[in-house]
């Protein structure tokens, strides 16, 4: 399968020009719809994100990943395997997470294909969503005039944190997801975040209308939330906001 993580957006046209490249360039190869509203802009916030969802998806899957303000720019367009699934995108550190909770050893190659009138501000479309096409076919990438194999240090990002104490994404229902995972917070600590501190919940039933808490997700990310309402209504929050775990 082709997974789809991107900062596009469900409105605009964006993602149905890729997913039109992919029927094209691997049909019969499906094609799943995980996010289009990645942090904007942000490939730091996102690559919290993308490592804790992709555990959920096989070896072999293919993740057509793209968060990339950078377009046209210095960066690097690559291919990243890692514990058998594979990645492709820029090279911007949204892949860092991945490869740094990698259990086997991780191997990265820049892509030096360029198709045919390529865009300078939709690599996604041009450049990318071909390449997910091919490897989604089993066509892996090799050293050779497409692809080259690089250091995988050349792409890391060192100083970034293991967890990342702030909110990188709020969904429909207001609920604010961390950069954080919960099993590194020992149970029962409080949570600091917009001048509040917020206690533990294990599920949503076990807290009042109106009562702010966090809780382990369903991927194991610290998430905030208010009991049949908004966390980012109540309690102001927005991505970016930073929070702080205070240990009981």
């Amino acid at each position: 399968m082709i997974v789809l993580f991107t900062d596009f957006g469900l409105a605009g046209p964006y993602v149905g020009q890729v997913k039109a490249v992919l029927h094209r360039d691997a049909p019969g190869i499906p094609v799943v719809d995980l996010m289009a509203t990645a942090p904007a802009f942000d490939p730091k916030a996102a690559a919290y994100l993308l490592a804790a969802y992709a555990l959920d998806f096989p070896a072999g899957a293919v993740f057509f990943a793209v968060v990339d303000p950078g377009v046209g720019g210095a960066r690097e367009p690559g291919v990243v395997e890692s514990d058998g699934r594979w990645y492709v995108g820029p090279m911007n550190g949204l892949f860092e997470m991945v490869v740094r909770r990698a259990r086997n050893t991780p191997r990265w190659w820049r892509i030096d294909w360029r198709p045919p009138g390529l865009s300078r501000t939709f690599h996604g479309r041009d450049l990318f969503a071909p390449v997910a096409a091919r490897i989604g076919k089993g066509e892996m990438p090799a050293d050779g005039a497409d692809f080259r194999a690089l250091p995988i240090d050349r792409i890391r990002c060192p100083a970034w944190p293991d967890d990342l104490d702030q909110v990188v994404f709020i969904d429909d229902f207001g609920n604010a997801m961390t950069g954080r995972r919960a099993a590194t917070v020992p149970p029962g600590s409080d949570l600091s975040v917009a001048g509040r501190t917020l206690g533990q919940a294990r599920q949503f039933n076990e807290m009042a209308a109106g009562q702010a808490f966090w809780y382990e997700n369903a991927n194991g990310l610290l998430e905030i939330a208010v009991g049949r309402g908004s966390a980012r209504e109540v309690l102001g929050l927005s991505i970016g906001s930073q929070v702080s775990v205070r240990k009981k």
